[in-house]
């Protein structure tokens, strides 16, 4: 009775941690539910790098087209938190400072690009330290054959970013 009665919690705990939240509008973490959109722009001459600010790490976002096979490329959201940050747009960059702690980040597509694909997202989780740098790339994905298409949020090591970042433009956005 007593070895029935802990499967049974058990497999209860174990349901309960899987299934998704009762929200009808459950967004990933880091993520805002919202229609919230971007303008970018975007420097192919600029290539801005800094260190973090005292007291704080800083945070490169960047989004990574190489194997997107159609046009337009996505535009993508980037959230920190269940904030919007910024966007970026086919091969670029852009940087923020934040307090050191857990952090949940979200990257999406502003709008649907492929009819097929609707609005893709993908999220990641970090702890941030002060004085530290991260790299964190979005790689959109899209194959004409197969007619896959998702976007995939992870981070990058710093010395990859750094190659990526001399052939990305840097992006500048803000709120439409």
């Amino acid at each position: 009775m007593k070895a029935a009665l802990m499967i049974l919690l058990f497999a209860s705990s174990t349901v309960a941690q899987n299934t998704p939240p009762a929200t009808g509008n459950a967004a990933a973490p880091g993520c805002r539910p919202t229609d919230f959109k971007f303008e970018v722009k975007s420097s192919d001459s600029s290539h801005p790098v800094t260190q973090p600010e005292p007291g704080k790490a800083l945070v490169y976002f960047l989004q990574d087209d190489k194997v997107f096979e159609s046009r337009p490329r996505p535009t993508v959201k980037w959230g920190i938190d269940g904030d919007w940050v910024g966007a970026t747009q086919s091969n670029t960059y852009f940087y923020i400072s934040i307090d050191p702690g857990e952090h949940h980040l979200c990257s999406e597509w502003q709008t649907a690009v492929i009819v097929t694909a609707g609005h893709q997202a993908s999220a990641a989780h970090f702890t941030a330290e002060a004085g530290q740098v991260y790299y964190f790339r979005a790689q959109d994905f899209y194959w004409r054959d197969s007619g896959a298409a998702f976007i995939k949020l992870g981070p990058v090591d710093s010395d990859e970013a750094q190659v990526l970042m001399t052939k990305f433009g840097f992006s500048t956005s803000h709120p439409k």
